[in-house]
């Protein structure tokens, strides 16, 4: 059988498993316990971020033996191997928020390493946490060996004073406690029982953004991202994947036959539709990046502009990713936005069929409140949108989801690190009507552009998300509320406009206008410029050395490398 599927002289694997001078190769095989006929088969790399840093993660191991005996029942022979991932909620309101975006680069990289070293011929990969889904499909499209992925799958709610809760409602309760709204007994009491399982944040925030993504851009199974990670549905559905992944082999189906401009559209489209994670600005055109396509934050945001939000999801709205999947599923999302022609049908996807082929056989379910068609939508534009202007020449993001009022102008209060902007709000020392500005935190300032949700969240829970606003050269979590504004570029290390600011200067942020201006001058910029400095940082050895001298803007996604455009060889081809 394995002879009739598959010619393994033309797989990579043929390279440390064939001829008389792989015998050594081989020897090592035979000593964890593999036979002759698993070494003839196709080898297949099944790569988890699996560890005990986070809830996120520690159902990924249980998965990945589900994807392998799929693998092994489809005729091939899996290998099973983690790599790292960062969780957000861990890291974040300190320090060690610096290595989260790094870890997509060291998720991609290292999953590129271990593959080009052992020869694999396919992946399957298993993520759970933020960074780790972007930074999984990126080595996929990079390697563009037959690949497939599949999201970990979301926590369960918690439930608090007869209400669901997410971890951002405990980064929110922080907020409540210094503002004298919550006492020390129910921010302890909310603690306890935010987070009851295995599985990454509820609500649309990065990782079910991400997660959406994985299957409307066709590089996971349909549904595969739906149930929570407790659930053994989800087992089935790594089975499935497994077994999938040899037909991909079979067949010669590769990620970047799938990644295509219009399947990126598609991915901008669900974001926008389901007021997803400010992230996927980030995360689009860095995968784009890996398969060659020209795809930055301004194409991104052209999508958001004209697509519907139908998905009301906290952190906007009022459901998590556990509604999603009892409504339905991703796929009833993508039936509706498909029916309103927001989205391609003619991509590729894992199946082997095309997005309208797999949509043959669902049907929305309109006895659910979790999802709209997209002709009664939310809101007739996305729950994300793009902003330009002279204080954001290279563009920034913010997330409107949920937000009655999107225009703001006030004045500028000015900080050059996370620290001091989150002890000035939980010492309540600003003002309605200020915007706080967050700078020095962009990709290569930071380094590692920081989310700043624990500031955001102190805000919101001192219940002052429509009375001041936010903007850095940073980043948000998804699970961020009111008006703030990440990813402003140039960023401040360089010498973006967001470093010339001071405080007093007069700014206006129009979401609806996509416009964000500083009141200021040609020549005033210019009188600024001429006495600013570029600061140093502490991070001048280690990986976070390495990463600020290699990255890029946020507008092209943080990119550290050239990319598929300068390529003179693909890793699948060797």
């Amino acid at each position: 059988m394995t002879k009739k599927r598959f010619d393994k002289t033309k797989l990579p694997s043929r390279h440390v498993s064939i001829g008389p001078e792989r015998a050594p190769h081989r020897s090592y095989y035979y000593a964890m316990g593999m036979t002759e006929e698993d070494i003839a088969k196709p080898f297949v790399g099944v790569v988890s971020t699996w560890n005990e840093a986070a809830p996120c993660n520690i159902a990924l191991m249980r998965q990945a033996q589900s994807v392998k005996r799929g693998v092994k029942d489809a005729d091939g022979t899996p290998r099973e191997f983690c790599t790292i991932t960062v969780t957000d909620g861990i890291a974040m309101g300190h320090q060690g928020m610096k290595s989260s975006l790094v870890s997509r680069e060291v998720i991609a990289d290292s999953t590129e390493l271990t593959v080009r070293g052992h020869s694999y011929d396919a992946l399957v990969g298993l993520a759970g946490c933020d960074k780790s889904l972007p930074g999984l499909m990126m080595a996929m499209c990079r390697l563009n060996v037959p690949s497939v992925f599949m999201y970990g799958g979301s926590i369960l709610p918690g439930r608090f004073n007869g209400n669901d809760v997410t971890v951002v409602d405990v980064f929110e309760a922080v907020g409540k406690h210094a503002a004298g709204g919550a006492s020390e007994k129910d921010l302890e009491d909310l603690e306890k029982v935010a987070c009851p399982s295995a599985g990454a944040c509820g609500g649309q925030f990065t990782a079910n953004t991400m997660a959406c993504v994985s299957e409307v851009m066709g590089l996971a199974l349909p549904y595969s991202s739906g149930a929570p990670a407790p659930y053994e549905e989800r087992d089935k559905y790594a089975y499935e994947s497994g077994k999938q992944i040899m037909n991909l082999i079979e067949k010669n189906i590769r990620p970047r036959d799938i990644v295509t401009r219009k399947s990126l559209e598609n991915a901008a489209t669900i974001v926008a539709a389901t007021g997803g994670s400010t992230n996927a600005g980030l995360h689009l055109p860095a995968i784009a990046h890996e398969c060659g396509i020209e795809f930055n934050l301004d194409d991104v945001v052209e999508i958001f502009k004209k697509t519907p939000y139908i998905a009301d999801l906290k952190p906007g709205g009022q459901y998590v990713a556990k509604d999603v999947y009892e409504a339905g599923g991703v796929p009833i999302i993508i039936k509706t936005l498909y029916e309103g022609g927001y989205i391609h049908g003619d991509c590729l996807t894992v199946t082997g069929k095309t997005i309208e082929e797999n949509l043959d056989t669902v049907e929305f379910n309109s006895d659910q409140k979790v999802i709209r068609p997209y002709n009664n939508p939310i809101s007739p534009t996305g729950g994300v949108v793009g902003l330009k202007g002279n204080l954001a020449p290279d563009g920034a993001i913010v997330k409107v989801a949920g937000m009655e009022n999107t225009f703001f102008e006030g004045i500028a209060r000015c900080f050059d690190c996370e620290e001091d902007a989150f002890k000035c709000v939980s010492d309540r020392e600003y003002s309605e009507g200020d915007i706080i500005v967050i700078r020095y935190e962009g990709p290569k300032g930071g380094p590692g552009m920081r989310e700043m949700l624990s500031t955001t969240a102190a805000l919101s829970g001192q219940d002052m998300g429509g009375k001041v606003a936010l903007i850095t050269d940073g980043r948000f979590s998804g699970g961020t509320r009111g008006l703030c504004v990440g990813h402003v570029g140039p960023e401040a290390a360089v010498g973006g406009p967001i470093a010339l600011i001071k405080d007093g200067d007069k700014i206006v942020i129009d979401g609806e206008k996509g416009i964000i201006n500083v009141d200021l001058t040609e020549e005033e910029f210019a009188k600024r410029r001429e006495s600013w400095k570029p600061r140093g940082t502490d991070y001048n050895s280690g990986t976070l050395w390495k990463y600020s001298q290699t990255v890029g803007s946020a507008q092209k996604g943080a990119i550290t490398h050239p990319g598929a455009d300068e390529e003179t060889h693909v890793y699948a081809d060797i």
